[in-house]
């Protein structure tokens, strides 16, 4: 039980690190990004190319994912900056299945390194310093904790300053953020960017603990996991998004102990585990649509 806890935090973790990157984008800019899993796969794809095939140090490796999602994070609002919330949806969600089928159609090394196959034998940061694998992952969940804390506090810093502010109120359309002399396109192109950044550091975590990574990790469901998360939580405000994060990773990881008991088969519960999500996020639009931990609105005295 200890040890299950223990992945359940680190999972839970690497996937806040994704709530909190796709609150920023939606919850503060009202970006409809149905693509962003694609972050998170070019984080754990790169930094996994540079350290397995390139012999990259592990840190620098991180960083490079890091760099390329957030690169590429601005390379997707170039094109679609000026589109409407639901054309901006659909063309990241095209986008984001383009860059899967290249990493599901593309060697990268080896006839077994890529494509399908995926890549195995991921170098995890420190490991030859723990004898013990249960002292290690204790250690990589501390080190998940600290990027997720330091993540967490550097989005609410965000959302604090003028940048955050205008964001909520391109949030509410264009008109008035416009008005007002901003440059919409370039604050949606920033906050794509930062997003995306936050989003490959999720992703190259996942890599270095997983130590596999294959095509079948990035499909668009899991786009649809972290916005339940979001949502769930309460858009526009990040405790509420870590908040739905552990909701869901909880239900996500814990139905393994009920099978033996309703004796379902393995091939049932993946799906079953989905359906008790949708439930739950039909509930929470339709009892509290503002999630679970509302946004608290600054207000003015007149």
């Amino acid at each position: 039980m200890i040890e299950f806890l223990v992945y359940l935090f680190t999972m839970a973790g690497i996937w806040g690190l994704m709530s909190l990157s796709l609150n920023l984008q939606y919850g503060l800019a009202g970006l409809v990004n149905l693509g962003h899993i694609v972050f998170f796969m070019l984080g754990a794809y790169v930094s996994t190319i540079l350290v397995v095939l390139f012999d990259a140090p592990i840190l620098l490796g991180m960083l490079g994912g890091i760099a390329a999602a957030a690169l590429f994070g601005g390379l997707m609002a170039l094109p679609t900056a000026r589109l409407q919330q639901d054309y901006w949806g659909i063309s990241t969600l095209a986008i984001a299945e383009i860059v899967r089928m290249i990493f599901l159609n593309t060697p990268l090394g080896s006839p077994y390194v890529g494509r399908a196959f995926g890549v195995s034998g991921i170098p995890r940061p420190l490991r030859g310093l723990f004898d013990d694998s249960s002292a290690y992952n204790l250690f990589y969940l501390a080190i998940v904790i600290v990027c997720l804390a330091l993540t967490y506090l550097l989005v609410r810093w965000l959302a604090a300053t003028p940048f955050g502010r205008t964001l909520k109120a391109m949030r509410e359309g264009d008109a008035v953020p416009q008005a007002l002399g901003k440059p919409v396109a370039s604050f949606r192109l920033r906050a794509m960017m930062i997003g995306g950044g936050i989003g490959g550091l999720a992703g190259a975590l996942f890599a270095h603990y997983n130590a596999y990574i294959g095509p079948e990790y990035f499909l668009p469901v899991e786009t649809f996991i972290i916005w339940a998360m979001v949502i769930l939580g309460g858009a526009g405000n990040f405790t509420g998004a870590l908040v739905g994060t552990f909701i869901i990773m909880a239900i996500y990881n814990s139905t393994r102990f009920i099978a033996p008991w309703l004796h379902i088969d393995a091939q049932v519960l993946g799906p079953l585990r989905m359906i008790a999500i949708g439930v739950l996020i039909i509930l929470v639009i339709l009892f509290v649509p503002q999630g679970l931990v509302s946004e608290r609105r600054r207000r003015y005295d007149r």
